[in-house]
């Protein structure tokens, strides 16, 4: 029996680029270090950078992986990002819809 006790994260990411967030969604993925990968164009982000106040557009990723699998989409998102320093957010997701948590689950670990 497949083991059921992995906890599921949300792993948050944003880019400035639509077709290079598509290209990483689609290696995490294919890598099966995350079930899915949500990107959310043209949201507005305002942060601090170079001694300013920036103000932009980004597409955000939101990664469906499971704990153990953290480390390894942490580690995709650095290698490949673009980004000189890569939003790396990792939510639990522990109150989830059982069926949707198995899914993940059945996509990652087979």
């Amino acid at each position: 029996m497949k083991p059921n006790n992995s906890i599921i994260r949300i792993i948050l990411s944003t880019h400035d680029d639509l077709l290079q967030a598509q290209d990483l969604a689609r290696l995490l993925v294919e890598s099966r270090a995350a079930a899915c990968v949500n990107l959310i164009p043209n949201i507005t982000s305002v942060f601090h950078w170079d001694k300013a106040v920036q103000l932009d557009s980004e597409i955000l990723l939101i990664i469906k992986t499971i704990q153990e699998k953290g480390p390894e989409v942490q580690a995709l998102l650095e290698e490949h990002h673009s980004y000189e320093v890569p939003e790396i957010v990792e939510l639990d997701g522990e109150v989830l819809h059982e069926p949707y948590m198995e899914w993940i689950r059945e996509s990652l670990l087979g």
